[in-house]
């Protein structure tokens, strides 16, 4: 409450200043900006040249600067990806400017957002992409990442699940680490943002609304990275939200309302075919087990799902201070039974300019509040295993849903109703999130070159919920039900501030820009763990500690030097210094440098006057990132955990929980990589063909991984420590074609490419080439791991034996290589087999203007990569039909390939090739236009198709996967939006 009471006492004083400023001029200056068919541009920028003071369109491409001095000034009309355009206006009460720009399919002038400033993207060194809203993916958009799956080379995205809000794994060049985090870092207006787990949030950013963000900045390589230091190892994403515009308020209203279908079903045996299999293969007693119905229980569990997503925003200035409100609410209803998420977001932008423009302030707060309700996930698998000769209902002795039984109670090695595990349990989570910052440049009035930058921010986080099962309900028979709660909290503050000197020096043909800054970041997270209670409401378990706190800080100085000479040639150079609590006093700092160098070849006589090429550009960079995150707290200190409520003395009448001690290693440090990059920016016929090749190798040490240890030599056979190195080589390719621009149509498209391959070099203390560490099981063998990191291997590679076939091509149960010759098959003969890291990727886009017609699409491709067919390795067995526990269950259609009769979990033949060509997205807009002549009201319509095909060799229920194992998958729906923006 302070902060929000601190906040509005600024506001007020910001906006009487503001008042007199504007009161003590009088001229003004309205107009239009279109692009070069006549439509307007909203988010254009208007800049007063040889000043700070600027603003921006509104939805209908208007702008207004007010308050302005009488007399002659230059305007400059920007807007991203067309040609800035400068023009003299003669300043009166109410002068007038209108601005037609011409597209740059080049974007050389656009200014891009990097670490801590602003960039022209001709003079950038490192390895940074830009994507704006124009190019956004389309449809029921429900968390920020998938506004760019598939429109950045070298950035893969996966949605880990089809679940509403369900969140996604990000990865930036593939990721440099093994048991540290492989996330990017996300700054959202300058708030680094946390991407630990909300408990009972869908997922981090599913508490951002989509609709607030202007652009996504991926900085790749070291050099863009490396200012950020100990959070960049594995790249930095930088969104920036949109901001108020000039003059009467300008409101905007879009609604999107979809209805997601299940794409896919997982292929099952059918209800006659169980009862052909079990009168063919099974005993008397099985085949008097076969039920008469004909039920598909993953139509049971799925529906056909309906989403509004409703969006409206006010944006414009008072009093010259430009503004922007914006509220969101989205209700969206997910495929299977029972799950929803409801979100309400606000979000509240205020932009004041002081002092003659010298200070800039940019306050930003946004917020949200969200309600879950978790269909209970085992009914994924369950309806796959249930026998589908079986009806849903049964006697009320469990809610009134059959279910296998043992005597009197539900027999304990069935699997459960599926429609029943939904519907007898209650598992709701409610969580809130509010973000903010406030930043302020002052530019000098002595020295209006410097500037000084000062911003201050929060991000908190708040989960809280509860599961309840019914005492009748099979699911927790043995307890006769069952209730728990939970609840955690995230408040992370931060304060950064550094100064700014940018001057250029016409008389040697140079420009030097420095930048030297501090930072302070306090991390903090608190669990709260409560009683569990049976259904009948007797205590179940007590916890040791009513809550956990874990806190962590971060300490940080950080510059950067940047020298251009002649516009041809720039050297840029940084440095980091960061301090982690994470480590001891001995390793606590880490230091991360860069350098990169371009070399403009288009400012070069040999070709400044082609005609052919119209941009050239040579990027080389070397730099240092670092990691901690991923490890705890305190894993560089003894310290001492309660045992379970089992591990207990007793002293007289009252018990007292055991405590052992944790492993530790007081010489752990910092996990560093280095990364060099060399990238090639090009673009031909002025313009029309333009895009980038960028070939890069990092190398990663001091791995922080989890390795086992000799037992006697720490208080576990575990150890987080530093440990090993892995490469990673890759190389990147863009490529952007206008292929048609004129008044009617413009049509284009975009192209992207990447190559990627990781390797473990060393995983112990000692070299050790056979070592090797667990790095994922499977459902089913209990104990089985199937993955694992290991040295001259992709991380998490599949560690199988090498299936033998018949002539018929049939894989022969339980037979397998002896690739080591020895006459005995054992683990000696598994051997590493494919992983899930696909070895290319690819993205296309194309959008095709009639008029006021839009048609758009998005494709996406993954190569090389493999996945663990973990549905047919253990169900897709003839003791999984024909069970010895008193049941039938279904099985996996695989059953007809192999009649396996028992599990070969550990079978290469499980392991499928799972490259995919995806259509993401398929939309057709109709822009109407102003509605009146007269009129500002304005209105566009869209109809969007998402998850529209997949192409791929691998018959399970989806070839994309974050884990590389099929089984207990969340099915992604394939939606069909239809949306309206209205304007006024």
């Amino acid at each position: 409450m302070k902060v929000f009471y601190l906040l509005k006492q600024g506001l007020l004083v910001l906006l009487v200043f503001s008042a007199l400023i504007v009161k003590a001029q009088t001229g003004s200056v309205s107009g239009t900006v279109l692009d070069e068919t006549g439509q307007p541009l909203p988010g254009a920028s208007i800049l007063i040249k040889g000043t700070a003071r600027s603003t921006s369109t509104d939805v209908n491409g208007k702008f207004k600067l007010a308050g302005l001095s009488n007399g002659t000034l230059t305007l400059s009309a920007s807007f991203i990806g067309y040609q800035t355009l400068d023009k003299a206006v003669d300043v009166t009460a109410n002068a007038t400017a209108d601005f037609k720009l011409v597209p740059d399919a080049q974007k050389l002038n656009e200014v891009v957002v990097i670490g801590y400033g602003t960039a022209e993207k001709k003079n950038l060194t490192g390895s940074i992409t830009t994507v704006s809203s124009k190019d956004f993916q389309k449809g029921t958009i429900t968390t920020p990442d998938q506004l760019i799956q598939g429109k950045v080379a070298g950035v893969n995205i996966i949605n880990g699940s089809g679940a509403p809000g369900g969140g996604s794994q990000i990865r930036i060049r593939g990721g440099a680490s093994l048991n540290a985090s492989n996330d990017p870092l996300i700054v959202v207006d300058g708030v680094p943002f946390s991407g630990n787990s909300i408990g009972n949030a869908p997922s981090p950013l599913s508490l951002i609304n989509p609709n607030d963000i202007e652009t996504f900045t991926v900085l790749k390589d070291a050099n863009a990275t490396a200012i950020y230091g100990s959070r960049a190892s594995n790249g930095v994403i930088l969104i920036t939200t949109k901001k108020g515009g000039s003059g009467a308020p300008v409101i905007n209203f879009s609604t999107n309302n979809s209805i997601g279908t299940v794409a896919k079903k997982v292929d099952v045996l059918s209800a006659d075919q169980v009862r052909a299999y079990v009168n063919a293969n099974g005993s008397a007693a099985q085949k008097a087990l076969l039920g008469t119905a004909s039920t598909d229980w993953q139509d049971e569990i799925y529906q056909t799902a309906f989403t509004t997503d409703n969006n409206l925003s006010i944006a414009g200035s008072f009093k010259g201070v430009p503004y922007r409100v914006s509220g969101g609410y989205l209700d969206q209803d997910g495929v299977v039974i029972s799950g929803k998420l409801k979100r309400a977001t606000g979000g509240f932008t205020l932009s004041p300019r002081l002092f003659g423009d010298h200070l800039k302030i940019d306050l930003n707060l946004k917020g949200s509040l969200t309600q879950s309700q978790y269909p209970n996930d085992a009914a994924i698998q369950n309806a796959i295993q249930f026998d589908p000769t079986k009806t849903v209902e049964g006697p009320a002795t469990y809610g009134g849903y059959f279910e296998w039984v043992n005597g009197a109670v539900p027999n304990p090695n069935a699997p459960r109703n599926p429609v029943g595990l939904i519907r007898l349990q209650d598992n709701h989570g409610n969580a809130a999130r509010s973000f903010g910052n406030a930043r302020f440049d002052y530019s000098f009035h002595f020295l209006p070159e410097l500037h000084a930058n000062l911003n201050v921010g929060y991000d908190v986080s708040k989960g809280y919920g509860s599961t309840s099962v019914p005492t009748f309900a099979a699911q927790s028979a043995s307890t006769q039900g069952s209730y728990s709660s939970r609840k955690n909290i995230e408040h992370d503050k931060f304060s950064e501030f550094y100064l700014n000197y940018a001057k250029n020096v016409e008389s040697i043909k140079s420009r030097f820009d420095v930048t030297a800054g501090y930072g302070y970041y306090d991390i903090a997270q608190t669990n709260f763990y409560f009683n569990t209670y049976k259904g009948t409401g007797e205590l179940l378990t007590t916890p040791v500690f009513p809550l956990a706190v874990e806190q962590n800080k971060l300490l940080s100085y950080y510059g950067r030097f940047t020298y251009t000479f002649n516009d041809k040639y720039i050297l840029n150079g940084t440095m980091r210094a960061d301090a982690s609590s994470k480590f001891s006093e001995n390793n606590r700092w880490g230091y991360f440098p860069s350098v990169g160098f371009t070399w403009r070849i288009i400012g070069e006589n040999f070709l400044k006057d082609s005609k052919v090429v119209s941009d050239m550009k040579l990027r080389l960079s070397y730099g240092v990132t670092g990691n901690k995150d991923g490890i705890g707290n305190y894993d560089y200190i003894a310290r001492y955990y309660a045992n379970s409520n089992n591990g207990q003395y007793q002293l007289g009448n009252t018990f007292y929980n055991y405590y052992s001690a944790a492993g530790y290693d007081p010489d752990l440090k910092w996990e560093s990589t280095t990364t060099y990059n060399a990238g090639l920016d090009y673009g031909f016929l002025n313009g029309r063909l333009y895009g980038s090749l960028d070939v890069y190798y990092k190398k990663t040490k001091d791995l922080l991984s989890i390795v086992n240890i000799p037992v006697g030599t720490n208080f576990t056979n575990l150890l987080t420590t530093n440990v090993g190195n892995m490469d990673v080589r890759g190389a990147e390719a863009s490529l952007n074609f206008v292929a048609i621009q004129n008044d009617k149509v413009t049509w284009d498209f975009g192209f992207n490419a990447a190559y990627n391959k990781r390797k473990i070099t060393n995983l112990t203390l000692n070299p050790d080439p056979g070592s090797k560490v667990s790095a994922g099981d499977i459902t089913g063998g209990s104990g089985v791991t199937l993955k694992y990191h290991a040295v001259n291997q992709v991380p998490g590679a599949f560690f199988v034996y090498k299936q033998v076939y018949n002539a018929a091509g049939t894989p022969i149960e339980g037979v397998y290589a002896d690739l080591n010759g020895d006459g005995v098959i054992n683990t000696s003969d598994q051997y590493f087999f494919k992983s899930p890291d696909p070895n290319f990727t690819f993205g296309f886009n194309t959008s095709f203007t009639y008029k006021k017609w839009t048609a758009s699409t998005v494709l996406r491709a993954n190569i090389g990569n493999y996945i663990y067919d973990n549905v047919s390795s253990n169900l897709g067995i003839k003791n999984n039909v024909l069970s010895t526990q008193g049941i039938l269950n279904n099985s996996g259609i695989d059953l007809y390939n192999t009649g396996f009769q028992t599990s070969q979990y550990l079978s290469d033949y499980y392991i499928k090739n799972a490259s995919f060509l995806k259509m993401d997205n398929v939309g057709l807009s109709y822009n109407v236009g102003k509605l009146s002549p007269t009129g500002n009201t304005t209105m566009r319509i869209s109809a969007n198709c998402q998850n529209v095909f997949v192409v791929s060799k691998y018959k399970g229920i989806d070839p994309e996967s974050i884990s590389g194992i099929d089984y207990n998958l969340y099915p992604r729906p394939r939606t069909f939006t239809l949306g309206l923006n209205v304007g006024f």
